[in-house]
């Protein structure tokens, strides 16, 4: 991936693209860390990398499902926390939850894919307080940039986190990750000792 979205040529191209952008972001920031890293939460609040990366992976699948009305699984009530969806469990591990965001991102593009118009009424689900009780519908076209705009801020949430556990930044990561040619940044290297 480029640093910068290519070239577009009609909306629904630019919003997947853009989405595609800030999910490889989010997802670049994992590269190269260990189990343990991947959990940590070295700063002030109790967010990790590979929790950012589980609660995008099943923040993507759930908006996916609200655009089909489908029910996957049991919806979280009003008065449940949402923490546990924002940590790794024990039996969970960075490459699942990657392989996991990965299958939501398919999945999200196909379906959009299969949208005439991205204007399509959209419900808004009732009974929780986050979801507005004055309105009825969103579109398409909203949940793709709600998408956008939750993927870049769970996206700079993880750059923090990622900075403080190693010193990697954004650049230096996908020039790692994605094997750039790109004489302009050094790509990424695991401290050594």
């Amino acid at each position: 991936m480029p640093a910068h979205v290519p070239p577009i040529a009609d909306e629904r191209e630019g919003l997947l693209a853009y989405l595609a952008h800030q999910r490889q972001a989010l997802r670049a920031t994992a590269h190269g860390l260990t189990e343990e890293q991947a959990r940590m939460t070295p700063t002030a609040s109790e967010l990790s990398i590979g929790g950012l990366i589980k609660h995008a992976a099943r923040c993507e699948a759930g908006w996916t499902d609200l655009v089909l009305q489908r029910e996957r699984g049991r919806r979280r009530t009003a008065d449940e926390s949402d923490s546990a969806e924002f940590v790794l469990a024990d039996e969970e591990i960075l490459a699942d939850v990657l392989d996991q965001y990965e299958a939501a991102a398919r999945e999200t593009d196909a379906v959009i894919a299969e949208i005439a118009d991205l204007g399509r009424a959209v419900p808004v689900p009732r009974g929780l307080p986050w979801f507005p009780a004055d309105v009825e519908n969103w579109s398409v076209r909203w949940v793709l940039l709600h998408l956008i705009e939750e993927t870049a801020r769970h996206g700079g949430h993880a750059d923090i986190i990622r900075e403080t556990i190693d010193g990697a930044t954004l650049f230096p990561l996908l020039a790692a990750a994605e094997q750039w040619p790109d004489p302009w940044f050094q790509p990424w290297q695991a401290p050594t000792g």
